[in-house]
């Protein structure tokens, strides 16, 4: 797998990921869900560099130009339901991408610090011989990923597949190295040093999804 992490360079990528570590910023979700969006665009223009091209002529009002532009076939699926905004910011960019969702959510059966994920809706075209991109804001254990790729497995073999996620923990990261093919691209704003005895990324910013959704039961 292909790291890409941005926390090492000086953008405002990084103004953006402070204001959704502040506990007193984030607790505006508009802002939150905003910010989510726009690192979902700047990642996705960093990407773009690395897609396939081919070349067009453009006709203008006043002749001819060929320019370089992306042919490749693009597929984004979203891990539900955090990575929304994330997914709105991807699409943004690509406008002829397909789409797909698919939910995924841990469950602590003795409720105790040990738990599984669980995915139980997949909607998705096939991604046989496409570029697969996976937006999840954040990446902890690495287990959620590891499932939506079991899942995927009906759906056909991706050319290549592109991680987007906003913060991660190494330990999770180093997970995902070992689960996913090794042309993988991990696109990452943040890297964090560790998890908690839960599974969540130390010092992280808290749960994605009710923060910008909502507390959930």
């Amino acid at each position: 797998m292909i790291v890409h992490d941005f926390s090492n360079e000086n953008s405002v990528l990084n103004q953006f990921v402070l204001e959704m570590r502040d506990v007193s910023i984030q607790k505006d979700s508009m802002r939150f869900r905003k910010n989510i969006e726009r690192i979902g665009e700047i990642l996705s223009y960093e990407m773009s560099k690395t897609l396939h091209y081919k070349t067009e002529v453009v006709k203008t009002p006043l002749g001819e130009k060929e320019m370089k532009v992306p042919e490749t076939d693009i597929v984004v699926c979203s891990i539900l339901r955090a990575a929304l905004p994330l997914h709105t910011g991807v699409i943004s960019f690509f406008d002829k991408a397909e789409n797909a969702y698919i939910s995924a959510f841990r469950h602590h059966p003795d409720g105790g610090d040990a738990f599984e994920v669980i995915v139980n809706y997949l909607a998705s075209p096939s991604v046989e011989g496409k570029t697969l991109i996976l937006t999840d804001p954040m990446l902890a254990t690495g287990k959620t990923l590891e499932n939506v790729l079991k899942a995927f497995k009906s759906h056909g073999t991706p050319k290549q597949i592109h991680i987007l996620s906003i913060i991660g923990a190494k330990p999770g990261i180093a997970y995902i190295q070992d689960k996913f093919p090794e042309n993988t691209h991990l696109w990452i704003a943040a890297v964090d040093e560790k998890l908690n005895s839960r599974g969540y990324i130390l010092p992280g910013l808290g749960d994605a999804g009710d923060l910008a959704f909502g507390v959930k039961l």
